[in-house]
């Protein structure tokens, strides 16, 4: 059995769930996903140009996770603009919907 993921401090809102190429069809394209930390630390480093280290402490992550993190996020984005292919932006549930399906699910 895997160790629980520990949980991330994610700041980030994004206002968009979906970037794709314009002039085609969201049915007609290929679909990647990347998670909300994935955007979180792209908007870390990237946007607001922190150092691996100090984005990781704002993540309340190790150095190393948040290097795997983004390298996971930068592929998958540039998959995407390369090869043309939809990217959708996966949000984590609030904090009350987890709860709540934590309690449907133990009263079973």
């Amino acid at each position: 059995m895997s160790r629980p993921k520990k949980c991330r401090c994610v700041r980030c809102k994004p206002n968009s769930t979906y970037f794709k190429p314009r002039g085609i069809p969201l049915c007609e394209l290929e679909e990647l996903s990347v998670n909300i930390d994935e955007i979180e630390a792209v908007r870390l480093s990237d946007y607001d140009g922190l150092y691996h280290e100090d984005a990781a402490k704002k993540m309340k992550i190790s150095r190393a996770t948040f290097g795997r993190i983004l390298n996971d996020a930068h592929r998958k984005i540039a998959e995407c603009l390369l090869k043309g292919k939809a990217l959708k932006i996966k949000r984590r549930p609030e904090k009350s919907a987890r709860i709540k399906s934590k309690e449907k699910s133990s009263s079973k």
